[in-house]
């Protein structure tokens, strides 16, 4: 589905209390400025690897070839995460795509009896998803967007398609305060790089601290609550286009080739296997133990078990290749930047300005807004914790505060601009349809909330 195909209504007028209006008025300003002004996500991505390379140019020693030559050395550098990015989509879209799996998207999506409910429903089942694992809730969130988008226009219920897609994606805004956090779980890894200067920090002493855990419970209260009182009046929604996709039910295999294809045995022989090795893996490692690598097998695994057949598996697949162009493209210049950034040593100049001014206690607060900015450029969680948390932790020593201190404010950074960075969003844009610009006037507004939150614990909670 491309942007062009979204139909717009224009009956009556905004209802509601003053308020109501206010935040309407609100929401559809945002969206149309966002709209109308922000670009395609790889557009930006160029854009910042020249702020970035002019940005070292200006305020490091390096000179302008020593700065191209950086920038290339970075380039590959994300090859193995940049596919595993592409595997979580298209894996996760194999799995969505699953009869079973739509059934109860579906149910799901028929819940919500208003537009507001059906943004709220959907900003619930993300921020859980996103506390869970960010993987499973970036993907599962687009595709119930997109069920919750078709089920309401079906329904007449007038929802707005983009702001249900800002929904799915405000997940993210907790992802790394979750159980899938990058660096609280390389900390918790034996062997980390900074095991020397600071063990192992059980996750009892990063996600569950209790300036986390309640930064988590707010934010997953106030979200649905926000991005639902930012509904467009009717005659301004965006209902998703088209028809919703029909489970398809094969013919009888005719040839031999078809029924090898479609094998039962063969894909029952192969999914036992993989299944077997990830209750085994689980067993040994726990949930929590879950990491990527896991992650795209075990969805690959439950793909092919519930759509039943290898040949429809495959064909999913292919399907869902379509979604990950962006970041195959988009993921070598973001490498390009962290590599201007870390060889340049810009990266550590920004950090170590916020360290300048810290005292034990404002420090929280300024080591999550430099990760904040630098995630503009680095939009990895475990490769800025790679080439910030020694800064971090090295800050936090000499402040005499604990370690989990700089884990948690990195990765607390890093989520929040999330929402405006465009990076993430890709996945959910290619399965969409929507433009970057629809989307990201709504999140800019949700991250503003959040920032209050979330500085409002540093601050008071630490």
């Amino acid at each position: 589905m491309s942007t062009h195909d979204l139909k717009v209504d224009t009956p009556p007028a905004t209802e509601g209390g003053p308020m109501q209006r206010a935040m309407q008025r609100l929401g559809e300003g945002v969206a149309a400025f966002s709209t109308r002004w922000i670009p395609d996500a790889f557009a930006i991505a160029v854009a910042l690897t020249l702020v970035v390379y002019l940005a070292a140019l200006v305020a490091t020693d390096s000179g302008p070839i020593e700065l191209v030559d950086a920038w290339y050395g970075g380039f590959w550098n994300l090859l193995a995460f940049g596919m595993m990015m592409v595997l979580i989509v298209v894996t996760g879209y194999g799995l969505a795509t699953a009869p079973p799996v739509q059934r109860t998207l579906r149910w799901l999506a028929d819940r919500p009896r208003s537009a507001k409910g059906a943004v709220i429903m959907t900003a619930v089942i993300a921020g859980l998803l996103g506390f869970l694992h960010w993987g499973v809730a970036l993907v599962v969130g687009a595709f119930l967007t997109k069920a919750v988008a078709h089920s309401a226009k079906r329904r007449g219920l007038k929802a707005h398609f983009p702001l249900i897609a800002a929904a799915a994606y405000g997940g993210m805004v907790i992802s790394q305060t979750g159980l899938s956090s990058s660096a609280a779980l390389l900390v918790n890894t034996p062997g980390h790089f900074l095991e020397e200067r600071i063990g192992l920090l059980p996750l009892s002493e990063t996600i569950f601290q209790p300036y986390s855990l309640v930064f988590v419970g707010l934010t997953l209260l106030m979200t649905p609550l926000l991005l639902a009182s930012l509904h467009p009046s009717r005659r301004r929604v965006v209902e998703i286009a088209g028809e919703e996709e029909v489970i398809r039910v094969d013919e009888p295999p005719a040839t031999p080739a078809e029924r090898f294809n479609r094998s039962r045995l063969l894909m029952g022989v192969i999914v036992a296997g993989g299944l077997f090795y990830v209750a085994r893996y689980i067993g040994d490692h726990g949930v929590l133990g879950l990491n990527l690598n896991v992650l795209n097998f075990t969805m690959l695994m439950l793909g092919l078990l519930l759509h039943g057949s290898l040949g429809d598996y495959g064909r999913a697949i292919a399907k869902g290749s379509a979604a990950v162009g962006g970041i195959i493209l988009q993921f070598p210049f973001y490498a390009g930047i962290l590599g201007l950034m870390a060889g340049s040593g810009l990266l550590a100049m920004i950090s170590n300005a916020f360290v300048a001014i810290s005292t034990p206690t404002t420090f929280p607060l300024w080591s999550m807004i430099s990760a904040a900015l630098v995630n503009f450029a680095v939009p990895s969680a475990g490769g800025q914790w790679a080439v910030q948390g020694p800064i971090a932790i090295e800050a936090t020593a000499q402040l005499g505060l604990p370690s989990h201190v700089a884990v948690m404010t990195v990765m607390m950074g890093d989520q929040l601009t999330n929402l405006i960075q465009p990076f993430w969003l890709l996945p959910l844009l290619g399965i969409t349809g929507l433009r970057v610009g629809q989307v990201l006037g709504y999140t800019a507004i949700l991250m503003l909330a959040v920032f209050v939150l979330c500085a409002g614990c540093l601050l008071l909670l630490i």
